[in-house]
């Protein structure tokens, strides 16, 4: 696999299974991320949402949003990730000092059982390749999601309105 700076030979199987853990969940939020610009810049002035008041790049977005719907949002966020931490981690009451964040024993890497849609294959090979993709897919996400925010901060124009131009 893909490890030009070396992490995985100075890294034992829980260590390597906690880089696992923070790729695929940072994968997945920049999945969000990316979807969120494109979307959240398109529906600009039209949307329900806070009498479409919510203008400009999608970096500025979060900023305008009117005062106790962040705590609102923030509050949902703790609690989704107390869950997945509950559900993949053990208590540190139960983990030595000199493990901090140790996974469970039976948890897979960003498998906290939830599937609405009944999209997990029960065939490990199938799996397997369903696992590779959601990996390929966040890391380019996350280049998707990073050249956004550059793109944004230094010109201060929304994404869709180089594409306008």
């Amino acid at each position: 696999f893909f490890d030009p700076l070396g992490f995985a030979e100075k890294a034992d199987e829980k260590t390597l299974k906690r880089y696992r853990e923070a790729e695929v969940t940072h994968g997945r939020v920049a999945m969000l991320a990316a979807v969120g610009f494109l979307v959240g810049e398109a529906v600009e002035g039209s949307s329900f949402l806070f009498d479409a008041q919510i203008t400009g790049p999608a970096i500025t977005h979060f900023l305008q949003v009117p005062d106790g719907w962040d705590a609102l949002i923030v509050g949902f966020i703790a609690a989704a990730e107390t869950q997945r931490v509950q559900i993949g981690w053990v208590d540190p009451k139960d983990a030595s000092y000199d493990q901090p964040g140790l996974l469970k024993d039976d948890y897979y890497p960003g498998d906290i059982g939830f599937d609405p849609l009944g999209i997990k294959p029960e065939d490990p090979e199938e799996l397997d390749l369903m696992i590779t993709r959601e990996l390929q897919n966040g890391r380019l996400a996350m280049l998707a999601a990073a050249g956004f925010l550059a793109q944004e901060a230094v010109d201060g124009k929304g994404i869709l309105e180089h594409f306008s131009s």
